[in-house]
C-alpha cells in the first residue's frame, strides 16, 4: 500500500547533485489529487468517514488553513487517526514542519499498536521522514524512516526514502547501502540508478557512477535528472560539449522543475567560462 502525498526525490542541492530536498509543492499536489484513488485505510473507518477525510486532504492544498481548521473540529468530534492526519499535513502546506512531522509520527505511533494498522503506520513515518527533510533535519528524518523500516524492511520506496535522508546527512556509503539493498528489491529502476549515480560521484567512485547513469538511460531515455547527472559526470571528465548536450536534454526532458533550473544554471556557467 502506498500512501498518498510524497516528496520529489528529485531537486538539486548545493553541490548540484541530482539529489532530494523537500519539493513542498509536489507533496501537497499530490495530496489534493490522490487522497481518492490511493487513500489509505484506518480502522474501523466507516464510508462516510472515507469521504470526510478525502474531503479534508483535498483541502491541504489549496486551502491548509481551511483544512487544518477542519481537521481540528473533527478532532474534537472524536475523528480519530484520519482527522488527526489530515490536520498534520495541512501543517505542512502552513509551513509548520516540525509540528507536522511530530503530529503524524504520533498518528503512527497510536497505529502501530494495532497489529491490522501496522503497515500503514510504516508509511506514516516514512511519511514523518519526507517532512523532517523539508524541516531540513536529516537525522530527524534518518530515525523516522529507521522506525518505518523496521515494520516493512523490504520496501522498496521507504529504502529509498532512507537512502535519500541519509545522503542528506553526507553519509554518502550508508546510502549507497540502501541504494543497493533497493536495486535488489526492484532491478532495473531508472530512478535507483540515477541516485546510486549521484552516491558514487559524491565518494568519488565516478566509474561506478557513470556506469549507472548510462545504464539508467539506457533503460529510460527520457530520465531528466539522469541526463543532468550524465552532464554533471562528463563536465567533471572534461567532456564540456558532452555536458552540454545532457543538460539541454534534461532541461527539454522536465521543463519548468528544479532540474532543468539546475541544467540552465550550470550551461550559464559553462558558457562563462567558454567565453
Amino acid at each position: 500500500m502506498k500512501l498518498v502525498a510524497r516528496i520529489s526525490r528529485y531537486k538539486a542541492g548545493a553541490r548540484g547533485a541530482v539529489w532530494p530536498a523537500a519539493a513542498l509543492a509536489l507533496l501537497l499536489s499530490a495530496a489534493a489529487s490522490g487522497v481518492s484513488a490511493d487513500q489509505p485505510s484506518f480502522p474501523e473507518q466507516n464510508p462516510d468517514q472515507s469521504k470526510q477525510y478525502a474531503a479534508c486532504m483535498a483541502l491541504t492544498a489549496q486551502q491548509p488553513q481551511q483544512a487544518y481548521d477542519t481537521a481540528s473540529a473533527w478532532i474534537a468530534k472524536k475523528g480519530g487517526p484520519p482527522a488527526e492526519h489530515c490536520q498534520a499535513v495541512a501543517l505542512v502546506g502552513l509551513g509548520r514542519y516540525t509540528e507536522a512531522a511530530q503530529a503524524i509520527q504520533t498518528v503512527a505511533g497510536e497505529l502501530a499498536k494495532i497489529d491490522s494498522s501496522k503497515n500503514l503506520a510504516a508509511h506514516l513515518y516514512d511519511q514523518a521522514g519526507q517532512i523532517w527533510l523539508l524541516q531540513g533535519d536529516p537525522a530527524q528524518a534518518i530515525a523516522a524512516s529507521n522506525t518505518a523500516l523496521e515494520i516493512l524492511p523490504n520496501d522498496v520506496e521507504m529504502v529509498i526514502d532512507r537512502a535519500v535522508a541519509l545522503g542528506s546527512a553526507d553519509r554518502w556509503w550508508d546510502a549507497l547501502d540502501d541504494l543497493n539493498h533497493a536495486n535488489e528489491l526492484a532491478p532495473k529502476r531508472a530512478d535507483i540508478l540515477v541516485l546510486r549515480a549521484s552516491a558514487y560521484r559524491y565518494v568519488d567512485s565516478k566509474e561506478l557512477a557513470m556506469a549507472d547513469v548510462n545504464q539508467a538511460l539506457t533503460i529510460d531515455p527520457k530520465n531528466a535528472e539522469g541526463h543532468l547527472e550524465r552532464g554533471i559526470l562528463l563536465f567533471g571528465n572534461g567532456d564540456k560539449n558532452g555536458a552540454r548536450t545532457d543538460w539541454l536534454a534534461a532541461i527539454q526532458l522536465a521543463p519548468n522543475s528544479p532540474t532543468a533550473e539546475t541544467a540552465q544554471a550550470r550551461l550559464e556557467k559553462l558558457d562563462v567560462k567558454t567565453e
